[in-house]
């Protein structure tokens, strides 16, 4: 299988920041763990990139759909920026969603639709 990198031109900007709520909905996480979550359950398809992961989060937090807060992880002395889904972001992201949902089903349908003449 091919590996894909997300950047800019190859995702959507809505789209990452969909993938980045859907992951903290799970609960807080710092950026190289919401990266790796991407990573692992796309089965490495796709491969976030520092320039890609943390100007959408920071965008997230902007919009104050993600709040972020300095700990110190469980099991290391290092002070890492964990992020959390706001109230605001849970709303959202059922929006994204929702039209994420319309999006894949409209081309889906392009998709598997037997060519006609045009």
């Amino acid at each position: 299988m091919e590996r894909r990198t997300l950047q800019r031109s190859n995702l959507v900007q809505g789209t990452l920041d969909m993938l980045i709520m859907r992951t903290l909905l799970f609960g807080p996480a710092h950026g190289h763990q919401i990266g790796k979550y991407i990573q692992r359950t796309t089965n490495d398809f796709l491969q976030m990139q520092h320039g890609s992961l943390y100007p959408a989060l920071h965008r997230l937090e902007k919009r104050r759909w993600v709040s972020a807060k300095w700990e110190t992880a469980p099991d290391r002395n290092r002070e890492f920026k964990y992020y959390s889904l706001t109230k605001k972001g849970r709303k959202q992201l059922v929006e994204e969603e929702s039209q994420w949902n319309k999006m894949a089903e409209a081309v889906a349908r392009v998709m598997v639709t037997p060519v006609e003449e045009i």
